[in-house]
């Protein structure tokens, strides 16, 4: 593989799991500087140091949570300091839970929000301060499918989702001047461990209140609807990524890319 990201430094949020380990494999692979961010320290420290193992990269763990201020300024700051640059910065933390909207308590309704919205905003601010004075950087912001459309049971998730796809938008317009460009990918159905919770409170509320899902059923169904007849893996969105955070993609800005084998095609 291409060493095209050779001492470039790639910030990733939600870096532990899923799609953002992911994301950084794909990075690591390609020479990158890695600065890996999760709230959850153990688990990104681990992953961190395989990475950095096995394909000879530098790699920075740190614990954050992207809706605290000053952890994102930490995050920045000390990835500055280590690096000397912030070249990408991949907006990828997010949550989600499954309810019914007049059962939904506010809590969750606000959490998901901030984790998924306002985390964003704040991790595009502050490597926007980094990228200005550079003169050049790549934003990357994790929305989804519910970014296009909306689904049952998650009407939260899918206002966070939409509001990713608005920052990236705005902050393409008011960015370009700096040579900085901001793009969103839009997954669908990908292998991880949000997909496992997804297809397990999904499957058990359907089931209850359509009588139509056995265990197991429901995640299954849903893939067949997919032209390309699976889900996509880590992998694939990282491919994606690591496009756009490329020098191919330098005319590309304001975008958010479906990816997700097809399904919603727009």
């Amino acid at each position: 593989m291409s060493q095209r990201f050779s001492g470039k430094t790639v910030v990733i949020t939600g870096a532990c799991r899923g799609i953002g380990a992911g994301i950084a494999e794909r990075f690591a692979q390609e020479g990158a500087n890695l600065v890996m961010a999760s709230n959850d320290l153990e688990r990104v420290t681990f992953t961190a140091e395989q990475l950095a193992r096995e394909y000879s990269v530098e790699a920075l763990a740190l614990a954050i949570d992207v809706t605290c201020e000053s952890d994102i300024e930490k995050l920045y700051r000390e990835a500055h300091e280590r690096f000397g640059s912030i070249d990408v910065s991949v907006q990828n933390a997010g949550i989600i839970t499954i309810d019914h909207f007049d059962k939904m308590p506010r809590a969750d309704f606000d959490k998901v929000l901030q984790v998924n919205t306002t985390g964003v905003w704040l991790g595009c601010r502050e490597a926007a301060k980094y990228m200005v004075k550079q003169g050049s950087g790549r934003l990357i912001n994790t929305s989804s499918g519910q970014g296009r459309q909306g689904f049952i049971y998650t009407p939260h998730y899918a206002a966070s989702k939409m509001g990713v796809i608005g920052i990236t938008q705005s902050l393409a317009l008011e960015l370009a001047r700096h040579n900085i460009t901001v793009n969103a990918f839009c997954p669908g159905i990908i292998e991880s461990e949000m997909w496992d919770y997804n297809d397990r409170v999904w499957g058990e509320i359907l089931s209850t209140d359509e009588k139509r899902y056995g265990k197991g059923e429901l995640m299954a169904e849903w893939v067949q609807n997919i032209p390309l007849r699976r889900a996509g893996k880590p992998s694939d969105v990282a491919g994606l990524v690591a496009f756009l955070a490329s020098d191919d993609a330098a005319y590309l800005t304001g975008q958010s890319i479906n990816i997700d084998g097809g399904l919603i095609m727009s």
